[in-house]
């Protein structure tokens, strides 16, 4: 059972994935909240029963799934609906992260949790390690991903929790605004730390 638990958190387009998936190359289990967030509301579950019940069956498409873009500009546009919402999802994904953590086998467990500061889930990891990255390489990123005007893209970063609020959170960082050698190089040192740290005095 993996016993040290780190909590890897960024900004959006900050890199978080390409962090968690050099540690994954490393032989490490990551837990990532975003995907725990998808199957806490697959058809039959009760965190999918209980947005139904709050929102209306029109939140379902044809297939019976969630139709996350429909619920997502609704919860977006009020923030009462957007708090009735998390209330019903978070006490799911965190009963399945810290589920999904505590059956992992490696020597330490990298959880992914992109709003971990923004929902103040310091507590339930050991270590923060935060992706970070000069905004003006976020805002880039971001318009050349997922295709958002600046002014999207701009409110998109304006909703996260700043960069320093991050940054005072954080144990570890990765500078990720150069080359992705530069950035296995991080991670590679990291991993080493965690080994020792998990291994114990």
């Amino acid at each position: 059972m993996a016993l040290l638990r780190i909590g890897l958190t960024g900004g959006i387009a900050s890199g978080k994935s390409a962090v968690a998936d050099a540690f994954a190359r490393r032989g490490i289990e990551i837990v990532d909240t975003d995907v725990l967030a998808r199957e806490v509301v697959e058809p039959g579950t009760p965190a999918l029963a209980a947005v139904v019940e709050t929102f209306g069956p029109d939140v379902l498409g044809p297939d019976g799934r969630l139709d996350r873009r429909r619920l997502r500009t609704r919860v977006f546009a009020d923030p009462a609906e957007r708090q009735r919402l998390e209330a019903i999802l978070h006490p799911a994904i965190r009963a399945a992260m810290r589920s999904r953590a505590a059956a992992a086998t490696t020597p330490y467990v990298v959880i992914a949790i992109p709003l971990l500061v923004e929902n103040g889930l310091q507590s339930q990891v050991d270590r923060v390690l935060v992706v970070d990255c000069p905004p003006e390489l976020q805002l880039a990123r971001l318009l050349a991903r997922d295709g958002e005007t600046p002014e999207g893209a701009r409110a998109i970063l304006a909703a996260q929790a700043t960069r320093e609020a991050r940054l005072v959170e954080a144990d570890d960082v990765v500078t990720n605004a150069g080359t992705l050698a530069e950035l296995e190089a991080q991670v590679a040192a990291l991993h080493e730390r965690y080994l020792a740290l998990a291994a114990g005095p």
